[in-house]
């Protein structure tokens, strides 16, 4: 027998930031240290970060998460490095590349909103948000996709398409800051901008691995971002932990006399987001577990949060299973976001200065959208709802806030825990249901106005992210945030999507060649299988000599012991009975992954003439 092994490494031909550090999973706090040090300077910063999206975003995997790089990103770069050596940096993300959400306006760049009716909007103003950022020094690396016009939580849209999951390019991202999600995931900006109507934040966050907060309504402000309802949007940052989600959260949060919801921040102290890290103690907490939530959600998905929240309780903390009383009909009868959306949409317009459309009614008239939102687009322009029953809605959800926050101080909770999202992420071109009953928690917090956190809980056996929510009291975003940096401390549940591994010196591994030829006891075969590690494929063909005895099979396994003849669960079957010429492919699993990256895939063969349980024959690294 004979198993030959030929590897190829094909190397990206990509122009490569020559600098001793590397931006693959950097933190804000190493991107600082690194270019204080000298080891790195801002320019090379952008263009690593530009080097990886043209990898994996355009290439490799193609998540198409980023719709427009900005061209004046290197330009501002090097100004940055300039004011560093003269003036010192002006924040933590002073020189640091960031990536936007396409619905904030941008100075320099299109707002698109996901939309070809949007397609070369140059708003007059920048957002509040961005403006604040800009000031701190950061650079606006990229915009990237939503689901269009935020209306929706898979990610697709009429500009730039249907954006991937880097932990399975088959699903959605989540959304609707799906964009921002999966390139934060990808390291193609150390931190990104999403908006949050419900669940825009926290549902890639979940989907991604990633740290997001939908914060208290009017902590900060949703000036000059694209609206889809201005009593529920909200406007904040998708990271990878919870010290970056602080940094960014430290600049962008505060009164905005643009934003009549920030008056609840005039006069008052802005939340210390970084200084509040490392103040909860797990021990300490009492946590609510809604188990309405829980009773509707994936299997995979409760494991993971069922795990973490073993977790807190072994730590010391209480946790309480409850409900809140009269929750469904608040949350139906609180509801306002299809309402509010036309009006919003064309106030927006007419105030950032769009002369070519001027309301959502145009839109739909002209076709500017993706058929995958015609149904919320349509349903929203058909409206007619009285101002009294508007009104209404709006008063239901100072009830919903008040019945939540009155099951917080009768039980003595730090916070409500749920699924961020019930179910795992669909197939690309599969609807992902957005309501409690189906899956997605999101109107919780987005109708009552308090802060809900989402954070990774952990993995499911497929290697899908879980993420875990956290709804607080008025005001209490810091403390969340604090949780959950406790979790991540102590857990370490980040882990980068192996399709966007680190680009070393230009080079990424791609494709694996591993010629097979076998001849043992009058069974005979030879074939090839190629791994192509950026887009998680493996193709494979093989042929029976035509004297061969009969084959019945010719599986791959995982052999962790390296030996013949040990029982192994078969992960594909090569070639199928009564077939002597084959070929085919298959979807990368992550136990797949997890067998190759450890050296332990093995065929087993099952033929006339060998051991009826199969050979068991390790494939070399």
């Amino acid at each position: 027998m004979r198993i030959l092994l030929v590897l190829i490494l094909l190397s990206a031909q990509l122009a490569y930031a020559q600098a001793d550090f590397n931006v693959f999973e950097a933190s804000i706090a190493d991107l600082q240290e690194a270019l204080s040090g000298g080891h790195v300077t801002s320019v090379q910063l952008v263009n690593q970060y530009i080097e990886r999206i043209e990898a994996f975003d355009r290439a490799g995997p193609e998540l198409n998460s980023v719709i427009r790089v900005n061209p004046d990103a290197v330009r501002i770069a090097r100004a940055l490095d300039t004011e560093r050596q003269t003036r010192g940096a002006r924040s933590p993300l002073h020189g640091v590349p960031i990536l936007v959400k396409d619905n904030y306006n941008v100075p320099g760049m299109p707002t698109t909103g996901g939309s070809v009716a949007l397609a070369n909007f140059m708003p007059n103003a920048p957002a509040s948000q961005i403006e604040r950022l800009i000031d701190a020094g950061a650079i606006v690396l990229a915009k990237t996709n939503l689901h269009e016009f935020a209306y929706g939580i898979t990610t697709v849209g009429s500009i730039f398409g249907r954006t991937r999951n880097p932990y399975d390019p088959r699903r959605v991202p989540g959304g609707s800051s799906g964009g921002t999600g999966a390139a934060v995931a990808a390291s193609f900006g150390a931190v990104g901008l999403g908006s949050d109507t419900c669940g825009s934040i926290r549902i890639p966050a979940a989907f991604n691995n990633l740290v997001g907060l939908r914060p208290t309504k009017g902590l900060s402000s949703i000036h000059g971002i694209l609206p889809l309802a201005h009593t529920q949007d909200v406007g904040g940052p998708l990271a990878r932990s919870a010290e970056d989600l602080a940094i960014v959260l430290d600049i962008v949060s505060g009164f905005d006399p643009a934003d009549p919801a920030t008056e609840l921040m005039s006069g008052r102290p802005a939340p210390q987001f970084h200084e509040t890290l490392g103040t909860v103690a797990p021990g300490s907490l009492r946590l609510g577990k809604l188990t309405r939530y829980f009773s509707t959600a994936a299997d995979p998905v409760t494991a993971e949060i069922d795990a973490a929240l073993e977790w807190f309780a072994e730590q010391g903390a209480e946790i309480v299973e409850l409900e809140v009383p009269n929750l469904d009909a608040l949350l139906r009868d609180s509801d306002v976001l299809s309402i509010e959306f036309p009006p919003d949409l064309e106030r927006y317009l007419a105030t950032f200065g769009n002369e070519e459309i001027s309301s959502l009614d145009e839109v739909i008239d002209r076709g500017l959208f993706h058929q995958a939102v015609s149904g919320v687009l349509r349903y929203s322009a058909s409206l007619n709802v009285s101002d009294s029953d508007y009104q209404s809605r709006l008063s239901k959800r100072s009830e919903l806030r008040v019945a939540i926050e009155r099951t917080l101080r009768e039980n003595d909770l730090d916070g409500l825990v749920y699924p961020t999202i019930g179910q795992l992420p669909v197939r690309l071109g599969d609807p992902q249901t957005g309501d409690p009953a189906t899956g997605a928690n999101c109107t919780l917090s987005a109708n009552s106005g308090l802060p809900a956190i989402s954070f990774p809980a952990g993995f499911t056996d497929d290697g899908l992210p879980v993420g875990i929510e956290i709804l607080g009291s008025m005001l209490s975003d810091a403390e969340l945030l604090a949780i959950a940096d406790s979790y991540e401390k102590s857990n370490a549940i980040r882990r980068p999507p192996a399709l966007t591994p680190a680009i070393v010196q230009g080079v990424l591994p791609q494709v694996l060649n591993r010629v097979i030829e076998f001849n043992e006891v009058n069974v005979q075969f030879e074939g090839i299988m190629e791994i192509d590690l950026l887009k998680n494929e493996m193709r494979y063909s093989l042929a029976v000599a035509p004297d061969s005895n009969e084959i019945y099979a010719v599986t791959l396994v995982r052999a962790p012991t390296r030996g013949a003849g040990q029982a192994q669960p078969a992960m594909v079957n090569l070639l199928p009975p009564q077939r002597t010429d084959v070929s085919g492919e298959f979807y990368l699993t992550a136990r797949f992954r997890e067998a190759l990256n450890a050296d332990e895939l093995a065929l087993r063969i099952f033929a006339e003439g060998l051991d009826p349980s199969g050979n068991v024959l390790p494939l070399p690294n």
